[in-house]
């Protein structure tokens, strides 16, 4: 007898399974098509870097075929420590037939068995940073949320390329400038002595995406006040400088960098921040105005805000927000010294970055000055701007933000107050053209020297530059410096042949006073040398002299000053390799081994770090090719 034992199989519908999510393909190389349109392909590494207000492409590796009819699928991005749907750091991404722009969608456009395609729109407003990509699925079997793979975080950046994006910009060549170049020149010195150095920005270099997004998170503001450009170049403002956040720079001024490393000596961002990050938010000693700059145009490029470094020469710095520079006097006409706090720097180096502002009146879009440098406070915290570059150019300083500082700094005048017996001050003199010249940042395209005073300020004494001047001053502490006219029929010039002294040679001033009024003038000169920091701190008086000058009516009286001065100094140089001292009319060569990162034409930047001998440094430009 033969026993027939029949199995049954139970068949379930595939449709019938839970739907799963196996794996993400985010399509993240540095030569694939997402980064590429996003004009990421720079950015070292292979992690998925976009640009808000652009499509991305993804594949999904599914456990069985999705079924329009009974299945569903969304995305769900979440960035910041407590990511939540109404402040646009968790968001949700639903299946839709058809994309729109201005909003968070994703649509398949391509299916493979278990595999689909998806096209992902994401908003020009949206938040920047760090996002964790899950996938949730909904079956009629039930739910599921895909696993959080760190490898699949999604950085997103600024884009200047959608012009729904407020920090668009149409120009390619500028796109090319201001965002995409990595190199770019610094300027300082003295408008008659200008010098330029080359910094390496290095924004796509290894781990510095990682670092300038590691900056955003110490500052501890809030991620979703990272979608406004405006409110982002603040925060980034307040930490590049250290004083009161513990950012990125410590600042010193003072000639001593034991423990740091001497402003002059760095050469580009990349090492600054990478230590930064490195050493958990310790801020990096040591800089002063153009490392501050060079940083924040690394950081906002590297966010992907349009930035450029500018440079101004006798730049002041306004402390009591007079939006003047002034110099006190006492009954003699020698100097208060605590008064004196005002101070006219040979050159300051601050940023500007493009944006609209939709916070301002409309007109006021475009360049916005920042400055990273740590000067004055700003509702309590060292940083200064963004502030429309149009409404410093016009004396609208009642525009925010810290537009009367970064007036002050282009277009102040220079007052004179002499202290009277009952201890109130008169002015007695003025200099409307004293601050504010030669406003510099690097050309598109080139390494020329690119002129911008006249974005800053009207032509020096014309009449729209003096209504500027009269305006801002009305929202100053003394808003009635220029309400009541003083009488200048006495007028000096103090003037210098060449492009002014030099270390061991000595200088001749010529000094022209002219008489304008009908009658003849009994005057006595005052006249002091000093010598200052850069920064206009006074270091030490050389020479103080006083002498009768009598001036006929109409008359013009030309005289020279002759100040000799003597310095000699010893050169004694150590690098960094620790290789022994200069030795007297000798030479030392220095080999360093290096593996570039980004083909084509490149610059390679040295500096030498040197007591005595300092802003020594040289570029040589070279050509990269593809491995």
């Amino acid at each position: 007898m033969v026993d027939i034992k029949m199995a049954f199989l139970h068949y379930i519908p595939v449709s019938e399974l839970l739907l799963t999510v196996r794996s993400i393909d985010l399509m993240k190389t540095k030569t694939g098509l997402n980064r590429l349109e996003h004009h990421t392909d720079r950015y070292y590494g292979d992690d998925l870097i976009i640009r808000r207000g652009n499509t991305f492409m993804m594949w999904l590796d599914l456990s069985r075929p999705y079924y329009p009819n009974t299945d569903r699928l969304h995305l769900e991005l979440k960035t910041g420590s407590l990511p939540t749907v109404a402040k646009g750091t968790h968001v949700i991404i639903p299946l839709v037939e058809e994309l729109e722009d201005d909003r968070w969608e994703a649509k398949i456009v391509k299916r493979d068995g278990n595999r689909i395609k998806l096209s992902v729109n994401s908003q020009p407003t949206a938040m920047i940073g760090r996002y964790q990509l899950t996938v949730a699925t909904h079956s009629p079997k039930g739910k599921a949320t895909s696993t959080h793979d760190p490898g699949n975080d999604i950085r997103m950046l600024f884009n200047p390329w959608c012009e729904d994006d407020t920090v668009y910009m149409d120009d390619e060549d500028e796109k090319n400038e201001y965002v995409l170049n990595d190199v770019g020149r610094l300027y300082y010195g003295t408008e008659n002595q200008i010098g330029a150095r080359t910094w390496n920005y290095g924004q796509f270099d290894e781990g510095i995406l990682d670092a300038c997004l590691y900056v955003l998170e110490k500052s501890v503001t809030p991620p979703s006040g990272w979608g406004d450009p405006v409110n982002v170049v603040r925060v980034i403002s307040a930490m590049i400088n250290s004083p009161d956040d513990c950012g990125v720079v410590e600042g010193n001024w003072s000639g001593k960098y034991v423990g740091g490393t001497s402003p002059t000596a760095w050469s580009g961002s990349v090492d600054i921040l990478k230590k930064y990050q490195k050493d958990g938010g310790i801020p990096v000693r040591y800089g002063q105005c153009w490392v501050f700059s060079g940083v924040t145009t690394t950081v906002l490029r590297c966010l992907g805000i349009p930035s450029r470094s500018v440079s101004n020469f006798n730049s002041a710095h306004d402390t009591d927000v007079s939006l003047t520079t002034d110099v006190y006097f006492n009954e003699n006409l020698e100097s208060i010294d605590h008064l004196n706090t005002d101070s006219i720097w040979n050159f300051h180096v601050w940023n500007d970055c493009w944006m609209a502002r939709p916070d301002l009146p409309p007109g006021h879009g475009g360049w916005q000055a920042v400055d990273s440098t740590p000067q004055e406070t700003s509702q309590g915290t060292f940083r200064c701007g963004p502030a429309s570059i149009t409404a410093i150019r016009n004396g609208q300083v009642f525009l925010k933000h810290d537009s009367p500082f970064i007036f002050a700094e282009v277009n102040s005048d220079k007052i004179y107050w002499q202290r009277n017996l009952d201890g109130t001050f008169t002015q007695i003199h003025s200099e409307k053209n004293a601050v504010g010249h030669c406003i510099s940042t690097k050309a598109v395209g080139s390494d020329e020297r690119n002129d911008i005073t006249h974005l800053y300020k009207h032509p020096e004494g014309t009449e729209e530059e003096r209504i500027a001047v009269e305006t801002a001053s009305r929202y100053g502490s003394k808003p009635d410096t220029y309400s009541s006219p003083i009488a200048e029929d006495i007028s000096i010039e103090v003037t210098m042949d060449g492009e002014g002294p030099r270390m061991g040679g000595d200088a001749e001033l010529n000094i022209v006073m002219r008489n304008a009024s009908s009658l003849p003038r009994t005057i006595n000169l005052h006249s002091q040398v000093a010598v200052m920091y850069y920064t206009g701190v006074l270091k030490a008086t050389v020479k103080k002299d006083e002498m009768p000058v009598e001036l006929l009516a109409n008359e013009g009286e030309p005289m020279n000053i002759l100040y000799y001065t003597s310095v000699t100094f010893s050169l004694s140089v150590s690098l960094i390799s620790s290789l022994s001292d200069v030795a007297s009319r000798s030479s030392v060569t220095l080999t360093e081994h290096f593996v570039p990162t980004l083909p084509g034409s490149r610059k390679l930047v040295a500096s030498l770090d040197c007591k005595q001998l300092t802003q020594v440094h040289g570029v040589a430009n070279i050509d990269v090719k593809e491995k």
